[in-house]
């Protein structure tokens, strides 16, 4: 039941990705999916842009819905790389939005590093991977992918990350990312809230030692993404004890891909609790409701 200051309307999904990232489908169809399967509040999170706010918030209120602003900032712990989601931020904050420039201009070099070399035993071209792009979309190794299979040289992305794009197969090119403690107090500076997602996928040292996540926590992070399909039991009953000594915030989504990955909207969704206490922690946005 909503509480007198509750506007949104659950299920809400707090992770999809639309062609401004590596999904496959425009923001407003993004936003149509999701309410075909029953969510009714739901967050754009484009890797490190925010170029689809105003088509997935103008398609979201049409359709009923509430739209929470988001990103997934990309950021590394050493050498693991950590997704961290901002919510509801200042998408105009001039330290957030630069270093979310330097990011996507990184990896347009990056991409360009390993096509070329790709290129150097297959078949495969930069317009190839342009051709799979969308207009102000953060290029990277999903759209090589994408242009992999285009030209025939995969069935489909899983088989091009299994394969070609595997680092075993010597192509492999580091990308610039912040790190995580760097990340953390961009989103909190601009008003937003932090939390970090898929926190726990299997693979040994995949997830941040525990006296690390506790750094984080002290510079403002919010909470986790426990509900998703990457994460392992093991490691979400470790940072269950986690989110219970510090009251953190638990999401659940799907990160939706579109045809970019097996994920439907909504095989995980976040309380109406925990969407609440992100609207309330969130000093640098606000959501659009219906």
């Amino acid at each position: 039941m909503q509480s007198g200051r509750q506007r949104f309307e659950g299920p809400s999904d707090l992770h999809l990705h639309s062609v401004h990232s590596d999904g496959t489908e425009p923001p407003a169809q993004v936003m149509q999916a999701v309410h075909r399967r029953g969510l009714r509040t739901a967050a754009l999170t484009d890797h490190d842009s925010t170029a689809g706010w105003a088509e997935a918030a103008e398609a979201a209120t049409s359709l009923g819905m509430t739209f929470i602003p988001g990103m997934e900032f990309s950021a590394v712990h050493g050498r693991r790389s950590v997704h961290v989601l901002a919510y509801l931020f200042d998408a105009d904050d001039a330290a957030l939005r630069a270093e979310a420039d330097r990011i996507r201009v990184a990896r347009i070099g990056r991409a360009e590093q390993i096509v070329a070399a790709i290129g150097r035993d297959y078949d495969l071209t930069w317009d190839d991977v342009v051709a799979q792009t969308g207009d102000g979309a953060t290029v990277g190794r999903p759209h090589i992918a994408d242009a992999l299979v285009a030209r025939g040289l995969a069935r489909d992305r899983s088989e091009a990350f299994a394969g070609i794009l595997h680092p075993s197969a010597g192509y492999y090119v580091p990308h610039y990312a912040p790190d995580a403690a760097t990340a953390v107090r961009l989103i909190v500076a601009a008003g937003g809230v932090p939390i970090i997602a898929h926190p726990c996928p299997a693979g040994r040292d995949r997830m941040m030692p525990i006296s690390a996540l506790e750094e984080l926590i002290g510079l403002g992070l919010a909470g986790f993404e426990l509900g998703h399909r990457e994460n392992t039991p093991t490691g979400v009953a470790t940072l269950r004890a986690l989110v219970d000594r510090h009251d953190l915030i638990v999401t659940g989504s799907s990160d939706y891909h579109g045809l970019g990955k097996p994920n439907i909207p909504g095989e995980h969704t976040t309380s109406d609790e925990m969407v609440a206490r992100i609207i309330d922690r969130a000093t640098g946005n606000t959501p659009v409701y219906p």
